[in-house]
């Protein structure tokens, strides 16, 4: 078709809106479209790359990455902070290849490097983040926090000047935690739809959710310590959710279909809950944890436990194949040692 219309190539037909025609519909939005503009002859005789690209600015990762050669390469603890903007997206992605293509899925060792941001993340903020690797948000972030999580930790925590409770207000988006296999993610605040939706191994505290909150889950723990919307564990088949639910009214709340609900924490399940709001309490300076905490008794015997049938009959088959076991032990609250601007 090129050599008809009289081209040698396909970049020669670039700019050559001449051949392009509007065609009638009677489409009731379609006939709405304007396209004038586009079928504008262009001004001038340049057509094709009228201005070279931008070349790209670092990435996040890459600018983290050129201050904490010694965290990847001598595995040696490094800080750095970075401010972050919803620009930034896929955040640690390719912190996590480095690591990975060094050490493998086993990783570095916990809070090797460890990143503080201030700012509000772009979509998928902590996506793929290996093992020993840190990144905590002093902010909030968009869709698919922690996507793929592969045992590193998230923290996102609000900022103290924000003036709205954390309790109450979302500061990340839908679907976090969407297909993750290992790792922690700690939420001061509120969480969108589809909390840990395909979640398969990480551990999580939020303080809220919103509608259909660990759907499809496969494996791994998550505490909430707020409400949660409807249609919570729909389609859960493994895994354990403890929900903090003071009023009594979290059933109405969650899909039954696959899951059983309790009020009966055993100690094992009471140790797995305190540790990891402990673990919130220390990585994001949560108010509602520490609030918990200071009357733990009284908390504890507020939480609902939600469990998968199939889970509980493995369970009850091989005591062994119970995940609970293996709880992360309590986050340290004082510094990590070594630094990098």
């Amino acid at each position: 078709m090129t050599a008809e219309l009289g081209y040698t190539s396909v970049d020669d037909l670039i700019g050559r809106v001449a051949h392009l025609s509007e065609s009638e519909t009677d489409h009731p939005k379609g006939r709405l479209i304007d396209l004038s503009r586009l079928l504008a002859e262009p001004a001038g005789d340049t057509r094709f790359r009228t201005r070279a690209q931008d070349p790209p600015d670092m990435s996040l990762d890459e600018s983290v990455l050129a201050a904490a050669d010694a965290a990847v390469e001598d595995r040696e603890a490094v800080s750095v902070s970075r401010d972050v903007s919803t620009s930034d997206r896929t955040v640690g992605a390719r912190i996590s290849h480095a690591v990975s293509s060094e050490y493998g899925v086993e990783g570095l060792p916990e809070d090797t490097l460890n990143v503080d941001l201030r700012g509000n993340a772009g979509q998928a903020f902590g996506a793929f983040l290996a093992s020993g690797v840190t990144i905590s948000l002093t902010g909030a972030a968009n869709d698919y926090v922690g996507k793929g999580l592969s045992g590193g930790t998230l923290a996102v925590q609000t900022p103290p000047d924000a003036g709205f409770d954390p309790a109450e207000n979302t500061v990340v988006g839908n679907v976090a935690l969407y297909g993750a296999t290992d790792g922690e993610c700690y939420v001061n605040g509120v969480a969108g739809e589809r909390f840990a939706v395909r979640n398969s191994g990480a551990n999580a505290v939020v303080e809220g959710v919103g509608d259909h909150g660990c759907e499809y889950m496969t494996g791994g723990i998550v505490v909430v310590l707020g409400d949660v919307g409807r249609n919570f564990a729909a389609g859960m088949s493994g895994g354990v959710a403890y929900v903090h639910d003071p009023d009594g009214t979290f059933e109405s709340q969650c899909n039954t279909g696959m899951v059983a609900v309790s009020r009966d924490l055993s100690e094992r399940d009471e140790d797995a809950v305190r540790r990891l709001v402990e673990n919130h309490a220390a990585r994001t300076d949560s108010d509602r944890a520490h609030e918990l905490l200071a009357d733990w008794d009284a908390a504890i015997s507020e939480f609902a436990v939600v469990m998968p049938d199939a889970y509980r009959a493995a369970i009850d088959e091989r005591p062994e194949a119970d995940a609970r076991r293996s709880l992360p032990s309590r986050v340290r609250t004082t510094g990590v040692a070594g630094s990098a601007d």
